[in-house]
Parts: C-alpha cells; structure tokens; sequence
C-alpha cells in the first residue's frame, strides 16, 4: 500500500498530535488483530465487541500505529468515527493511484460477472476484485486499499441490506463502469416491492463518473431510476446486447451475441451464466480487449465460489448442488438449465424444492408460482421440503410430487429411490440445510 502515516492523517482529518509520529510508510490496514504484521496499521471497528479492546493485541502481533476514536498511551491517529475515516481513505487511496473502477451489483450474478469481468480485463490490465463476500460498508474499502500497488483496474463487487448501502458505495468508489446484473426478489422481506429493489440496486449510479456507463437488464421496473444525462446500454432480448445461439450442456455451454464475431464457451453451466459471461465480454470490448482475448479469459474463468455445481453421487447419480441460496428468480432459471440438459441414458430427472426466504407477504404467491417453471414431460418427481414449499405442493400434479417435513427422512427417502444414471437437482435456501442430503448422498 502506498500511504505513509502522516498522509493518512492528512486525509481522514486526525485530531490529535499525530505529527510527532515518524512517518513511515504503512504496510496494510487490518481490523482483526489476529491478522496484524508487522508494520500495519489497525483499525478498531465497533461490531459485537468494541476494537478499541484489541489494540494493545495488535501493537503485539506489530502494529506502528492505530486509529483510535480515543486519546491513548500509544501512537494514534484521533478520528470521530473509525469506520468513516476507513471509507474516506479508501476514496482518496482510489484517486491517488488512477485506479479505474468496475462496479457490479444486482439480485443474482454479481459474483459470478465480476469474477467473469476481473478474468477478460486481466487479459491487458493489472485487475484486481473483491475477494470473497467483501461488498459492504467495511469489506468494499478493505479491498481497495488491499489492492496490489500496480492495479490498473478494479472490480468492485457491490451488496446490498438497506436502502441507500449500494448508493453510499458507488459515492466512494466513483466508477467507470456500473453494471446491475438483475432485479429479482432477494431480502423482498425487508425492501417489500421489487421496486424498492430496484430503487436499491439502481444507486449504483450515484458516483458514476460523467463519462461513465450504466449497463442495465431490459426490466421496466427500473425505468423511473434511470438517470437522463448517463450512457444507458441494456441487455436482454433484442435490446442494445444480447446473447444468440446459446447451446446448453451437462458442464459448460456455448453462446454468441451480437457484439461480437465469435463464440464464447465457460465451462460452467446455467443459462444465467450466458448473461453474466455476456455482460464481462462486453466490458472487455469497452476496454478494447480482442475478442480472441476475451473467448480465451472466458474458457478458463476461476470462479470465486461456483453456488451451482455439478457433483457424484457414491452410486453415480448426478448431484445438480445449488443450495447456498434461493429465490424465485433463481429457482426458476436453475430448473429451466436442469430440464433442458438431456437425461442419462436409462436414467431419471428429480428435483429437491425447499423453501425460499426472506420474501416477507408474497412468499406463498411466489412459492406457488414455481410450478409454472416445472415440465412434467421431462421432470419424473419433484420433492419438496418446507412450511412454505407447500404452496408449491397444490399446484402440482399429486402422483407427481411428494412433501417432506423432516430432512432425515427426506435424504433417506432420495437415497433409496436415486440411480445409477438418475439426476438429482437441489434448490433451497441456505438455511433449509439441502447441503446434507448432497453430503449423505455422498458418502
């Protein structure tokens, strides 16, 4: 990290009389103690317990200095709010090293695009990315200034709880680029409308820099947020890009668009994965990356935690796990993948259901709805598991369906019925533990 102690001091306005400190240069900015080395600077974060607790643990593990909210018997930098001096030095710390940003932020996806993106773009540029879950208030500015020193571009991924979190990230991170994957129905218990997660979600045009794009799904939702002096691109069916010829398979699929000259193959499956490898393909034409450049990133992409994966059953079935997280949207789209791959031969296609949360009133709508998304002509039984799935277990055919209200009996009841050349798709929210029947399945 380029920052010395006293330029920091500078920037976050410290109080105190910090200019009796050497100013050295600072190595890095932690707020766990247990990850200070020698040379860092902390920084006490208030959360279950008050960091302030743990800076003489982190002058131990070597530590030059703290921030502090505090006058204390050890050198400090006095700041009104941790928290906030850490968000205003990310701001600047992006400035000062011409750093070009890359925010990406919707309901589904964004993981996934910018991991796609920071892969095409590592293909001319120094490109570095949120790592893991670090999209907030506090873990969006631990990755700018935990950013190599010879970044060109960066990938921001940004997350969303309240009203207003995506439009306070977008103003210290300023970027180049803003892209909203997808409006769907995550935490529509806490937002209410699609709307308001729309209106969420659409902040990240709050910093957009003038010359700056915003890169938008085709979703009519989203029209009243939509600034009137910003370059607008849209994606989706016959809008301004869009994927052609999309070919599904077991473990990867393959796509054109209609921006560029050649087919695009991830070794991922799921058509959402189209889009999102669409969206980074795209960026990497605005960044005048060669679209043999751009296949190739895309052909080998890593990606950061891959929620749907393929897996073996210890009989040979075929495991389809996606059960990190749920929506409607998202179970939607996984079906749609799962039915369209071909089925083994001799073999049958089953699906687990579990409950959706976080989707407050419309739940039992929502759940119900599903069974538009189910083909009986492909599917051969569905099993569901959950208070709400049984909004879903009205609207299907009976001989078709069972219903589940314990876990155990349910992973028994799966592995007695799975085959050798069966596949098994599993859909629920986190909490609803689907992970153990895959991990029973297994062994």
């Amino acid at each position: 990290m380029k920052l010395t102690l006293h330029e920091i001091a500078r920037v976050v306005g410290a109080t105190n009389n910090w200019s009796e400190l050497a100013d050295t240069e600072v190595h890095n900015i932690e707020f766990d103690s247990r990850e200070v080395k020698e040379g860092d600077l902390f920084l006490p974060l208030k959360g279950t317990r008050d960091g302030h607790a743990f800076i003489k643990t982190a002058f131990a593990q070597g530590a030059i200095a703290t921030f502090s909210e505090k006058d204390i018997q050890a050198p400090h930098l006095r700041v009104k709010d941790c928290l906030t001096a850490f968000q205003r030095l990310a701001q600047y710390y992006l400035e000062k090293m011409a750093v070009e940003v890359i925010a990406v932020t919707g309901s589904n996806g964004k993981t996934t695009t910018k991991d796609m993106i920071q892969a095409v773009l590592s293909e001319k540029y120094k490109t570095y990315k949120t790592q893991g879950n670090y999209n907030n208030e506090i873990g969006m500015p631990y990755t700018i200034l935990h950013m190599p020193d010879d970044t060109e571009k960066i990938v921001l991924e940004m997350g969303m709880d309240r009203l207003g979190d995506i439009d306070f990230l977008s103003k210290i991170a300023k970027p180049k680029i803003a892209i909203v994957t997808l409006i769907g129905e995550s935490h529509l218990e806490f937002f209410g409308t699609r709307g308001k997660i729309a209106e969420g979600k659409l902040g990240i045009k709050s910093g957009l820099r003038p010359e700056g794009e915003l890169i938008v799904p085709a979703d009519k939702i989203i029209n009243k947020y939509l600034p009137a002096d910003t370059k607008i691109t849209r994606f989706g069916p016959d809008e301004d890009i869009f994927v052609t010829q999309l070919i599904e398979h077991k473990n990867m699929l393959s796509f054109t668009t209609n921006f560029l000259n050649r087919e695009i193959t991830i070794p991922v499956p799921g058509k959402f994965n189209a889009t999102n490898a669409m969206l980074a393909a795209y960026v990497g034409t605005l960044f005048d990356i060669e679209e043999d450049k751009i296949a190739h990133a895309l052909s080998s992409v890593t990606l950061t935690r891959n929620r749907t994966e393929w897996k073996k059953a210890s009989n040979g079935a075929d495991i389809l796990s996606d059960v990190y997280n749920a929506n409607p949207t998202a179970m939607k789209l996984i079906l749609e993948t799962f039915q369209a791959i071909p089925k083994n031969e001799g073999g049958r296609k089953f699906a687990v259901l579990a409950d959706m949360l976080e989707l407050g009133e419309q739940a039992p709508e929502l759940h119900g709805n599903i069974a538009q998304s189910l083909d009986f002509s492909v599917m051969d039984h569905v099993y569901l598991y959950g208070e709400l799935m049984k909004n879903l277990l009205v609207e299907l055919p009976q001989d078709r369906v069972s219903y589940f209200t314990d876990l155990t009996n349910l992973a028994e009841n799966i592995k007695e019925i799975l085959g050798p050349q069966d596949q098994l798709l599993l859909k629920g929210s986190n909490s609803m533990k689907l992970g153990t029947i895959v991990e029973e399945l297994q062994k």
